[in-house]
C-alpha cells in the first residue's frame, strides 16, 4: 500500500485547510485510517481516526470541534478538514492505515504510513 498525503500549506491563524490521503496498491476500505502529526522536536501525536465504514470517529482533545475526518471508500481516500487553525497546529501531518477496523489513537496500531504533508499556521 502506498499512501499519499496532500493539501498542506501555509495558512493564517483562524484559516482552514483540507488534507487528503489517497491510497494505491490495494484498497483499505476494511481498515480504520488515522491522521497523526509531528512538530519539530516533538513526538508524533494522534490527531483523528475513522472506522472502515466511517460511522465511528475519534479525535485528539486538542483538535476536537475544529477538525473533521471523513472518508470516501469508492475513491480510496480519507480527508481531514481543519478549521480555526492555530499556530500550535503547525506540523507535518501523516495518514496511516490501521491493522484493524476501529479508530484508535495508538501509533503502534498503524501498519502503513504516508510521507506526510507540511501544515504551517502563522500567527
Amino acid at each position: 500500500v502506498q499512501l499519499q498525503a496532500s493539501g498542506g500549506g501555509l495558512v493564517q491563524a483562524g484559516g482552514s485547510l483540507r488534507l487528503s490521503c489517497a491510497a494505491s496498491g490495494r484498497t483499505f476500505s476494511n481498515n480504520a485510517v488515522g491522521w497523526f502529526r509531528q512538530a519539530p522536536g516533538k513526538e508524533r501525536e494522534f490527531v483523528a481516526a475513522i472506522s472502515w465504514r466511517g460511522a465511528s470517529t475519534a479525535y485528539a482533545n486538542s483538535v476536537k470541534g475544529r477538525f473533521t475526518i471523513s472518508r470516501d471508500n469508492a475513491k480510496n481516500t480519507v480527508y481531514l478538514r481543519m478549521d480555526s487553525l492555530k499556530p500550535e497546529d503547525t506540523a507535518v501531518y501523516y495518514c496511516a492505515v490501521d491493522r484493524g477496523s476501529v479508530p484508535r489513537s495508538d501509533v503502534n496500531a498503524y501498519r502503513y504510513w504516508g510521507r506526510g504533508t507540511q501544515v504551517t499556521v502563522s500567527s
